[in-house]
């Protein structure tokens, strides 16, 4: 059952594609080199990494960030880049299984939210609808837990202010 929580602003190392469902691996993949990159620098996770979705685009395409939070600062080398997850409220729902049930995972969230009348943080776009924050946080080391039945992943949408 999907909650509400508050989370605080969050800075972040990422790399961003557009894609398809299909092509979600090229994104995908990017995470552990930033987070080899992170390591050889020194820096420390702040958390578990995510993929935040920024653009929806028509036809099922994906404008996404592959990113992991970091205290402090770090000034990555292009194409990688850093930001910052806004604070504010978020339904938080927690899935638990293969990365080819999330979207069935994301469309019962949003029917939640339609139910308890809750105003996202979203706009319509000229390439799409634009999220204000919209995660899935990557709660499982595949590399500790090789079964893709036993992944957790928290899935977490802004609140519209």
């Amino acid at each position: 059952m999907p909650s509400v929580v508050d989370l605080p602003a969050q800075r972040y190392v990422a790399e961003r594609a557009t894609l398809a469902v299909a092509e979600f691996p090229r994104i995908a993949d990017r995470l552990p080199p930033l987070i080899g990159t992170l390591a050889g620098q020194g820096i420390a996770l702040a958390g578990a990494p995510f993929f935040r979705y920024r653009v929806i685009h028509p036809g099922m395409r994906f404008t996404v960030e592959a990113g992991v939070p970091i205290a402090g600062t770090f000034a990555p080398t292009e194409p990688a880049f850093t930001d910052e997850l806004p604070a504010g409220k978020y339904v938080l729902d927690t899935y638990v299984g293969a990365p080819d049930g999330l979207a069935a995972a994301t469309t019962s969230v949003l029917a939640w939210g339609a139910e308890q009348g809750v105003a996202w943080d979203r706009t319509d776009g000229p390439d799409g609808e634009e999220s204000g924050c919209r995660l899935e946080v990557l709660r499982t080391n595949p590399l500790e837990v090789p079964d893709p039945a036993n992944w957790v992943t928290d899935l977490l949408f802004r609140l519209a202010d």
